[in-house]
């Protein structure tokens, strides 16, 4: 039985050893194994670090690039804006230099007739000046607006209001003969009868009574349907 005992001691302690070893050969194998996963992990991590950085770097390049395209865009805007307003502004002054220039259509004493700005301007700034009773300076402007358009559609009105004015400047043969022009080139015009019978009015002014009874006969023979015509057959009437 001792023996017996002694060899169960034995076989026990050997399979203790047994035991021991195949633990401690467990354990380095899954130290090595931790280990090595430990390493991967590591590994691992710092590749994915690296890869976070690459990425953020990247991100921040993406940015600045769309902060750059972003600054460009509004430069460009800014700049389109200019070049619109500038465009518009020479557009604007082409227009207005047009306008200065392009003929513009006038009906004045039943004639219709195309004119430039200018004429308009000069013939309705002497008109101004007439109706404001400033014979003198009317005279003027009419006389030299006859100068300078001499081919204007205003010429007859011209005449008319010329000789008006020279007459109320009793300028007596200068406005008889603006109101002779007028009645000589333009017999048709609405204004030749009202200048035939002021033609009489500066005749009498000089004391030349035969030269306005010639003109009255001349206004009613010629324009017998006129109000000017009518005026003239009562003058007519007191002379004989």
């Amino acid at each position: 039985m001792q023996a017996h005992a002694l060899f169960d001691d034995d076989e026990a302690r050997k399979a203790i050893l047994d035991l021991r070893q195949k633990f401690e050969t467990y354990r380095q194998s899954t130290d090595a194994v931790l280990s090595r996963l430990g390493n991967e992990l590591r590994e691992s991590g710092v590749a994915s670090q690296r890869s976070l950085l690459e990425l953020s770097n990247q991100n921040e390049q993406l940015r600045a690039e769309v902060a750059r395209l972003r600054g460009q865009n509004e430069q460009l805007a800014r700049e389109v804006s200019e070049l619109q307003r500038q465009q518009k502004d020479v557009q604007a002054g082409v227009d207005a230099r047009l306008r200065q220039v392009e003929p513009v259509r006038v009906s004045l004493d039943g004639v219709d007739f195309s004119a430039t700005p200018e004429e308009k301007r000069e013939f309705d700034t002497s008109m101004d000046l007439l109706r404001k009773s400033d014979f003198g300076a009317a005279r003027a402007a009419f006389a030299a607006f006859l100068r300078r358009f001499p081919g204007s559609g205003y010429i007859p009105s011209a005449l008319y209001w010329l000789g008006n004015s020279q007459y109320a400047n009793r300028e007596y043969k200068e406005a008889i003969e603006s109101h002779r022009r007028l009645s000589m080139q333009f017999p048709t015009h609405a204004r030749t009868p009202e200048a035939l019978l002021a033609m009489a009015n500066s005749q009498t002014e000089i004391k030349d009574s035969k030269a306005a009874q010639r003109t009255l006969e001349t206004l009613v023979k010629g324009y017998p349907q006129s109000e000017a015509a009518a005026a003239g057959r009562e003058r007519l009437a007191r002379m004989r």
